[in-house]
């Protein structure tokens, strides 16, 4: 039986603590304001939820500023839904409107705050995206000559990476639909079928089980292992001696899991059953070495040592992990050089991969978060021995 669903939806102290961690955020950057644009970052900041991003034609703003409330400038066809979240003050305009898009409404709103030092944080840095036209974005600059336009991702990121206990059970329960999801398809796998097939299988079991929504799912296969990760679920039909890859990005009320399944069609040829045995063994080094205080850089040694005491020729995904939450890969990133420190409530992907043999790939992952004296694992933990189907 999949575990029983957290409450959707988040009360209004969430936001308000949001917003005062911003706010010292903001103190210690010297911003007066922080603009947001993007839907994860404006139902972070907000609680708006709506699958109307998926039209591009109006854009949507909320400021957070330095001291006071936070602001939704929006068009009015939104209105109704920000008023409804904790936002007290919001400012709409009949869109869409091209010739101005809530330009002169956002310009208004931004000249009539508390100024200390002029600098508005914007989305333009690591990750991150300003979803407004170039034009519009030059044309409120220009609306605002005392203001300096400058990137506010880094404090962004830093509030968005550490998760609040509600975030992470969100989290977890996607985490723990999708593994019981994954354990339940051997049973429903069967010689013939697709990649496409294979896919659709494991969607419908997920959403049966109360997945929200499936925004990324890949299905890859080949003899003994697969070429790459990211582009499958093609009608390739799983032959004996195949190795199926499936990658799962599922959603529960806006929060991700990230991570995937590995399953063998008849025997597992010697090399592919001695590579997962590595990866699913640097994934348990990846797993003892989650802990508070270890960096990203130090997560990615004690998997990567791991792969290449077995001999790993490489893999060209560049890192072995990443964050995870209202996105399926935020940072930081388990790479050398980003070497951000783990501090309780990150929630990361643990995600060794190895070239064994060339043009075939292992890759295995698991999503933790970050406790106070280790971690939680998030995930079922896969088996030791990939699964087989079809004898």
């Amino acid at each position: 039986m999949s575990p029983p669903p957290p409450q959707r939806g988040f009360p209004n102290a969430e936001y308000e603590v949001r917003a005062e961690r911003a706010q010292r955020r903001m103190a210690e950057e010297d911003l007066d304001a922080i603009v947001v644009t993007s839907p994860h970052n404006v139902r972070y900041f907000s609680g708006f939820a709506s699958q109307f991003w998926e039209s591009p034609t109006r854009p949507w703003f909320v400021i957070v500023p330095r001291s006071g409330g936070a602001i939704a400038v929006v068009p009015e066809i939104g209105a109704p839904a920000f008023e409804a979240t904790w936002i007290d003050r919001v400012l709409s305009w009949p869109a869409p409107q091209p010739e101005d898009d809530g330009v002169s409404l956002l310009a208004d709103a931004l000249s009539q705050m508390e100024r200390r030092s002029g600098r508005i944080g914007w989305e333009m840095g690591r990750e991150s995206i300003i979803r407004m036209p170039i034009k519009d974005f030059d044309t409120l600059r220009a609306k605002l000559p005392g203001l300096e336009f400058v990137d506010g991702s880094p404090a962004i990121w830093s509030l968005r990476m550490v998760k609040s206990e509600r975030e992470i059970g969100h989290i977890r329960h996607i985490c723990q639909l999708a593994s019981h999801a994954f354990e339940a398809l051997p049973d429903c796998l069967e010689l013939g079928d697709s990649e496409l097939t294979a896919a659709r299988k494991l969607s419908a079991e997920l959403i049966a089980r109360g997945a929200d929504a499936i925004p990324f799912i890949a299905a890859c296969s080949g003899p003994g292992g697969y070429d790459q990760i990211i582009v499958g679920s093609r009608e390739r039909v799983l032959d004996r001696g195949d190795v199926l890859f499936i990658d799962l990005g599922a959603l529960y009320d806006g929060y991700s899991c990230d991570f995937d399944r590995n399953f063998a069609f008849g025997p597992l040829t010697e090399g592919a059953a001695k590579a997962h045995d590595a990866v699913w063994r640097a994934t348990e080094a990846g797993i003892g070495a989650a802990r508070p205080g270890v960096t990203t850089t130090d997560l990615f040694n004690a998997m990567a040592s791991v792969l290449q005491s077995e001999g790993s020729k490489g893999l060209n995904v560049g890192r072995l992990g990443h964050g995870l939450g209202l996105q399926l890969t935020e940072p930081p990133s388990n790479m050398p050089g980003d070497e951000t420190p783990l501090t309780p409530g990150m929630v990361m992907t643990i995600e060794p991969g190895m070239e064994y043999a060339p043009g075939k790939m292992i890759v295995h992952e698991e999503n933790v978060v970050i406790t106070e004296d280790g971690c939680e694992l998030l995930t079922r933990r896969a088996p030791r021995e990939m699964p087989v189907i079809g004898g």
